[in-house]
C-alpha cells in the first residue's frame, strides 16, 4: 500500500467517524446529568430525514442542520419530561421513541428517497491542509469534520475544566449532594438532555448532508446504538468517545478492504465485522479480563492503563431526582 493510498484511508476514517462523534459527545452530556436518552437511533433516523427535506427544500444545508437540531431536541425534551415530571421510566419512553422515529422517517421521507438534495462545502484550511500526512488527514475536510473536533475539546473542557461542569457531573453522580450546594437539579437536567439531543440530531443530519448524501429509509439505522456503546466504551468521557468513534470507523475501513481482497465472500460477513469488534471491545472493558491484561503490562504502567481502561458510569445515571424525598425542600 503506497503512502498517499494510506492517508487516504485515514483521512475517510476521520471523515465517516464524525457524525458519530458528533453523537457521542451529546449522548455523554446527557448521561452526566444523569439522564439515559436511548431513543438515539430513532432520533438519527427522523433527523436524518428532516435534515435531508428541510436542506432540500430550504435550499441550505445550515437551515437542514437546525431542523435536525430541533428535531433531536424534542425527542430528548420528550424523554426529559417523561422522566422528571411525569416520572416514568426513561428507558422505556427512549426505547419508544426509537421505533417511534424509525416509523416516521420511513413514513414522512417516503416521497424523498434516492433523490440529488444539498450537500456540505468542501472547505480546506489554507496552510494547514499543506502539512504533510497530518494535513491531509486533518484539515482537508469540511466545517463539520472541524466542527466536531472542536465539540470534542470544548465539551471535555467544559465538563472537566470549569465549574459549570462540576454541577452538571453532580447532577448525575450525587445529585442530593447538588441540591445541598444550591443547585437546580432538574434544570440541569432538562437543559444538558436538550443540548445533547440536538447534537445527536446534528448527527443524523450529517450523514444525510455530508457523510452518507440523501435520503433513504434506514438511512442510519443502527448507528444510534452504536453512539451509545461507544459512550460506554469511552467511560463517558468525551475524548474517549472520539477515539470510540475513530475505532468504529477503523474496523469499517478495515471490512471494506477484507471484501476487496476477498470477493467471493458474502458481503453479510463483512458488513458485521464492525459490530463484532464493538461488542468485543466493550465486553472486554467491561468485565475482568481488562485486569488480567492490565496485570501484564510493566509495573509503572499499570496504574495508568487501569485509570484509561476502567469504566464507570454516573452514580444517578437512570435514577429520578425528586427533592422532597432526597433531603430537599
Amino acid at each position: 500500500m503506497s503512502d498517499s493510498e494510506l492517508v487516504r484511508i485515514l483521512s475517510s476514517i476521520v471523515l465517516q467517524s464524525t457524525p458519530l462523534a458528533i453523537a457521542v459527545c451529546g449522548e455523554t452530556i446527557t448521561e452526566r446529568a444523569g439522564v439515559v436518552n436511548l431513543s438515539l437511533d430513532g432520533t438519527m433516523l427522523l433527523s436524518a430525514m428532516v435534515g435531508f427535506v428541510a436542506g432540500l427544500l430550504s435550499e441550505s444545508v445550515w437551515v437542514g442542520f437546525l431542523a435536525a437540531a430541533g428535531v433531536g431536541a424534542l425527542f430528548a425534551f420528550i424523554i426529559a419530561f417523561g422522566s422528571i415530571r411525569l416520572r416514568k421510566d426513561q428507558f422505556a419512553v427512549g426505547f419508544v421513541l426509537t421505533l417511534l422515529g424509525d416509523e416516521l422517517s420511513a413514513f414522512l421521507g417516503q416521497n424523498y428517497t434516492r433523490i440529488p438534495g444539498q450537500k456540505v462545502s468542501h472547505l480546506g484550511i489554507p496552510l494547514l491542509k499543506d502539512i504533510p500526512i497530518l494535513g491531509p488527514i486533518f484539515f482537508d475536510h469540511d466545517p463539520v469534520v472541524y466542527f466536531a473536533f472542536i465539540l470534542v475539546g470544548i465539551t471535555w473542557w467544559w465538563m472537566f475544566r470549569t465549574q459549570h461542569g462540576l454541577r452538571l457531573r453532580s447532577a448525575g453522580e450525587r445529585p442530593e449532594a447538588g441540591f445541598v450546594r444550591g443547585i437546580n437539579v432538574n434544570r440541569l437536567r432538562y437543559i444538558y438532555t436538550l443540548v445533547g439531543g440536538s447534537l445527536v440530531g446534528i448527527a443524523g443530519a450529517a450523514y444525510s448532508l455530508d457523510i452518507k448524501l440523501g435520503w433513504s429509509e434506514g438511512h442510519t439505522r443502527g448507528l444510534g446504538w452504536i453512539a451509545l456503546a461507544i459512550v460506554i466504551f469511552g467511560g463517558w468521557s468525551p475524548i474517549r468517545g472520539a477515539f470510540g468513534a475513530l475505532l468504529f470507523g477503523a474496523s469499517k475501513a478495515l471490512a471494506a478492504a477484507l471484501q476487496r481482497s476477498f470477493p467471493e465472500e458474502s458481503v453479510v460477513v463483512f458488513n458485521a465485522t464492525p459490530w463484532v469488534l464493538m461488542i468485543a471491545v466493550l465486553l472486554l472493558v467491561g468485565s475482568d479480563a481488562t485486569d488480567r491484561l492490565i496485570v501484564l503490562a510493566p509495573r509503572r504502567f499499570q496504574s495508568r492503563l487501569r485509570q484509561l481502561l476502567r469504566v464507570r458510569p454516573p452514580g444517578a445515571l437512570g435514577t429520578l431526582f425528586i427533592p422532597g424525598e432526597s433531603g430537599g425542600e
